[in-house]
């Protein structure tokens, strides 16, 4: 079940492969979350120092959070992944020139999960065409419903 989708990754970028991880959050951001209240708009996946974080996820906090507890609606979120997918996508992003890209964040087994990609930038060309060929698409799928048949 999505919550949130970042659907402008597809258009800015050429994704190769999409990787699940997991998310470390507070209880406050969980109920956040089930209530509907993610953003993955500005987002983006860093590794730094053997570990992958997401940067500018905005979880809007509920009115019902609790007093003790300061909200940060922006904080950096750790992703949890193992080793061994951690230091393949190292490789990946700093000796290929690929970037980390979150994709989708959705409940798995009543878990909050992201969906992150490893993605190429797209130039404005590559944009353009990929614009045409959703065009003609769209096109051709009218044109198959009214043809008489």
């Amino acid at each position: 079940m999505s919550i949130a989708e970042n659907k402008k990754a597809c258009h800015d970028y050429f994704i190769e492969e999409r990787i699940e991880a997991g998310l470390a959050l507070e209880g406050w951001e969980v109920k956040a979350i089930r209530a509907g209240r993610a953003q993955l708009k500005e987002s983006y996946v860093i590794v730094k120092a053997g570990e992958v974080w997401l940067l500018g996820c905005h979880i809007s906090p509920l009115i019902t959070a609790s007093t003790h507890v300061k909200p940060d609606p922006v904080r950096t979120r750790k992703l949890l992944l193992h080793g061994r997918e951690i230091a393949r996508l190292i490789g990946k992003v700093e000796r290929a020139g690929y970037a980390l890209v979150p994709l989708n964040l959705h409940f798995a087994k009543g878990r909050v999960k992201l969906e992150i990609g490893l993605a190429k930038g797209k130039k404005q060309y590559d944009k353009r065409e990929s614009e045409k060929q959703k065009d003609w698409e769209r096109e051709k799928s009218r044109l198959m419903k009214t043809r008489p048949g």
